[in-house]
């Protein structure tokens, strides 16, 4: 088994293990940025990088493939999989439910409802964004205030969720029933599937230092997410204040999702097939789980990105092919751990 190698005799990673999670991503970097309609070779890539470290002339075509088109992209899907990946291992923990994804308090839907409204006024990309995120981080809000009286009830908690999900659904509907069909229907539509191709590093600094600085307060706290595993005595009973750490893991996977859904749109599948693929490799154990999580996450969706601009004439939307490859990624799971609530 693959655990036994990875693990020290005091519990933690080998050093190696951690260099190999770090690199994996990179390559799967330098591969997306070789793909597309025009072609690149590796080295050459690699030698692009040392030119423009080194402040060398670079052709002008290049330069501007690589470094304005194709790198933004790449460092959104980076780290959009990697939170996406990590708010999966979030939910499905604190909820003891291994179906549970990031959009399972209704966050997704919210965000998606802002982006509409952003459309429909016209906005720019940017404008869209701060919608989009906004509506995402007040819908938690709501979602919190629905169970304030009963806060420690998970079912509740998911009650909530999912009536916010289901009105801000209906107002979606309602919104894309009315928009003009031969101008704001298309976009909604594109938009809603999911896409890179409107990332720009503009779009990338308002979102993308709420998705790390998320990912680096759940990653300092991922050993609590075991006990939150627990029931709420049991962790109690071992020094945990159950409602402090449940809300900042919560408030934190929301802003993720939130901030992912404002830069690129609604992106299934990520957060629930990468969770279950690293807890077959590695096991349950949220401390290790994390870093794999981060690593196997942004090297997904760096190549499914790639793969969007490549297998066709016209770019696919990200969701389709996420579905397409992670529908049999997770029935293969299902087979090889004998059923996913084992």
């Amino acid at each position: 088994m693959i655990k036994k190698y990875c693990i020290r005799d005091d519990g933690k990673l080998h050093l190696y293990v951690y260099l190999i999670l770090f690199i994996l991503p990179l390559v799967c970097a330098i591969i997306a940025l070789s793909m597309g309609r025009m072609k690149i070779n590796i080295f050459e890539i690699i030698n692009l990088f040392k030119n423009y470290i080194l402040k060398r002339n670079l052709d002008p075509m290049m330069e501007s493939l690589i470094f304005k088109i194709r790198l933004p992209r790449i460092l959104t899907a980076l780290i959009v999989g990697a939170g996406l990946t990590v708010a999966g291992l979030v939910f499905q923990a604190i909820f003891s439910n291994p179906l549970a994804t990031p959009d399972i308090l209704g966050v997704t839907s919210a965000s998606s409802l802002g982006a509409i409204i952003g459309i429909l006024l016209s906005l720019g990309t940017m404008g869209i964004q701060v919608i989009a995120l906004a509506t995402g981080l007040i819908s938690i809000f709501i979602t919190i205030n629905l169970v304030r009286r009963d806060e420690s009830s998970i079912v509740m908690l998911v009650l909530a969720g999912i009536i916010v999900s289901s009105l801000a659904n209906a107002f979606s509907s309602i919104l894309k029933y009315t928009a003009d069909p031969m101008d704001k229907l298309p976009q909604i539509t594109y938009w809603l599937m999911g896409s890179f191709g409107r990332t720009s590093y503009k779009n990338l600094v308002l979102a993308g230092p709420l998705i790390l600085i998320s990912i680096f307060v759940i990653y300092k706290m991922r050993w609590s997410l075991n006990l939150l595993s627990l029931s709420e005595e049991e962790a109690r009973s071992l020094g945990i204040n159950v409602k402090k750490r449940r809300f900042i893991f919560i408030l934190t996977s929301t802003i993720i999702t939130a901030s992912s859904v404002s830069i690129c749109g609604q992106i299934g599948w990520i957060g629930l097939i990468i969770p279950h693929l690293v807890r077959m490799i590695i096991g349950a154990n949220n401390i290790y789980t994390l870093p794999f999580g981060i690593s196997f996450g942004a090297g997904f969706m760096v190549l499914i990105e790639a793969l969007s601009r490549t297998v066709s004439v016209i770019e696919l939307p990200i969701s389709i092919l996420t579905a397409i490859i992670g529908a049999p990624i997770f029935i293969m799971l299902m087979r090889r751990s004998g059923g996913i609530f084992k």
